[in-house]
């Protein structure tokens, strides 16, 4: 049967010399290349960074920690509608929705909100999926924090306290939405007189 394309090749076999079958120049290859390697190495600036004391400058399209954003009134944006979670790949995202009481409504924007919401930060993948397919702009990966190093399983699991962004405009993040100093003295006075 002939081929479809007529690109085959055939090839011929040839036998090997006693210094193929013996690996000896694909060995020799090797060990040249990681020599090269080896000195070249040595004259090149180095390149280890020694973290936490030195940081090594954030990529402008890098995905952090997440937070979860707040209005401008300080209320919480997430509606508890779970699009985050099954967006996220691989499903770090859980959360438990609840409804609004009466005299919350300073607390959380719509009548649904999440009671509790948890990010596994070892199997979450930083992805960002997550923040495109929150509608009302909760969920948000900041460029200029990492996820900090623990020692404990269990610490790597975030929940609303480690997640949520604070009340005071002053702490919160430098990138997402931005506020400016007037915009953060007109929020803190909004939130005194409210």
């Amino acid at each position: 049967m002939e081929s479809l394309s007529n690109r085959a090749k055939k090839l011929e076999k040839k036998p090997m010399t006693l210094a193929e079958r013996a690996y000896l120049p694909a060995i020799f290859q090797g060990l040249s290349i990681t020599m090269q390697h080896f000195f070249r190495a040595a004259t090149k600036k180095q390149i280890t960074v020694r973290y936490p004391e030195e940081t090594r400058p954030f990529s402008p399209v890098f995905r952090g920690l997440h937070v979860l954003k707040r209005d401008e009134a300080g209320r919480e944006r997430c509606t508890a509608c779970g699009l985050c979670a099954v967006a996220c790949p691989a499903e770090a995202i859980t959360m438990v929705a609840g409804e609004r009481k009466k005299g919350e409504q300073n607390l959380y924007r719509e009548e649904k909100y999440a009671v509790s919401y948890e990010i596994n930060m070892l199997r979450c993948i930083f992805c960002g999926l997550c923040e495109e397919a929150c509608p009302k702009a909760a969920i948000y990966l900041q460029a200029d924090k990492m996820a900090p190093p623990r020692y404990e399983r269990d610490e790597f699991i975030y929940g609303k306290d480690r997640l949520v962004e604070p009340v005071s405009p002053d702490n919160r993040s430098k990138r997402g939405i931005q506020l400016t100093p007037e915009q953060a003295d007109k929020l803190r006075t909004q939130m005194q007189s409210a």
